[in-house]
Order: C-alpha cells, then sequence, then structure tokens
C-alpha cells in the first residue's frame, strides 16, 4: 500500500488539503497527516482539522510521497519549518515522488528540491522563479515533482496523484465515483 504524508499548519488551505486526502483514501493509499504546530490545526478559513501526529515523529523512508497543500501562512510555515525542509530533502534524495499545490511550491523552492519546470497559484512564482513557469496548465509533473495551481485543481491535482502512485485503473475507478469529469 502507497504512503503519504501530508503537512499542515495555522492557515492551510482547506479545499486542497482535504481535497488530496480524502481523494488518496477513497484509492486506499495511507495518507498521514502531519501537524507543524499543534495537533489539531485550522485552516484559513476556520475548518480545524486533527491531525494524525506531529511533523517529528515523520520517518522519510517510511513513505512513498509527500504533499504540500497551500494556504496562508501555511506555505510559508512549512518552507520556515526545518522538519517539513528536511523531509522533503530526503524525499528527493531518495527519489520519492514530492508534490505541492497553490502557494506550497515556494516551500519546494526554499528546500531546493523543486525541478524546472512548476506551476503555483498566480503571483507566487515572483516568490520563486520565472524561468520553468506554466502560467497555463492546471498541473505540472516534472519528473518525480508534481505541482498544481490552487483550490480550484486541487481534485484533479489529487486524482493524478492517485494515478502517479498507482495505476491508471485505480485513477478512473476513484473519478467515475467522484462523478468527476
Amino acid at each position: 500500500m502507497s504512503k503519504v504524508i501530508v503537512p499542515i499548519s495555522n492557515g492551510f488551505e482547506e479545499i486542497e488539503a482535504i481535497s488530496i486526502i480524502d481523494v488518496l483514501r477513497r484509492a486506499d493509499i495511507n495518507v498521514t497527516i502531519a501537524a507543524v504546530e499543534d495537533i489539531q490545526t485550522i485552516g484559513a478559513h476556520d475548518i480545524k482539522v486533527t491531525a494524525d501526529c506531529k511533523i517529528e515523529k515523520i520517518n522519510a523512508e517510511e513513505f512513498d510521497m509527500i504533499i504540500l497543500p497551500g494556504g496562508l501562512p501555511n506555505a510559508f510555515t512549512l518552507a520556515e519549518n526545518a522538519n517539513v525542509q528536511n523531509l522533503l530533502k530526503q524525499m528527493k534524495e531518495q527519489n520519492k515522488h514530492i508534490g505541492a499545490i497553490c502557494a506550497a511550491p515556494f516551500a519546494l523552492h526554499k528546500a531546493n528540491v523543486l525541478n524546472k519546470n512548476f506551476t503555483c497559484y498566480p503571483s507566487f512564482e515572483e516568490k520563486i522563479r520565472q524561468d520553468g513557469y506554466h502560467n497555463e496548465d492546471d498541473i505540472v509533473i516534472d519528473d518525480k515533482v508534481i505541482t498544481s495551481r490552487g483550490p480550484a485543481t486541487a481534485m484533479n491535482f489529487a486524482l493524478e496523484i492517485v494515478k502517479i502512485l498507482l495505476n491508471e485503473e485505480k485513477y478512473t475507478e476513484v473519478k467515475n465515483g467522484l462523478l468527476q469529469k
């Protein structure tokens, strides 16, 4: 069974985090929500989520992928948190999958794990770099790094991760079950 870690901190974008967690769990992917701050984390729109554990408890070797939802100040917190930054670097060194959506590619950039081609929430490329930024693409896959633009792209982003970690058959099954076009 594939295992994924989703780190969150206060101000995370709820649509992105919950879409990722929900869609992956529908595909029978083991998802661990790791709190960077308190176990009960409050999203950008005051929705509370109780994490499974603290980020300090996470061992990169036990996971196949790390996925960062966006939202503010979450994206900045993930970019500045030593545990998250170390996990990103370890996942890259171990040739594992890395994902980020919305403003969270900024945290990948700070960890120096963002590949050449990426997308993010419009204007955040100014904090990252112009070179390699795809402003028209909802999802960009560059080797084992997958990025996406924002809340409206979260469902397709999560489905694409299902395809990457599992297969086309499971992707289609989950997509059809969600009535996703």
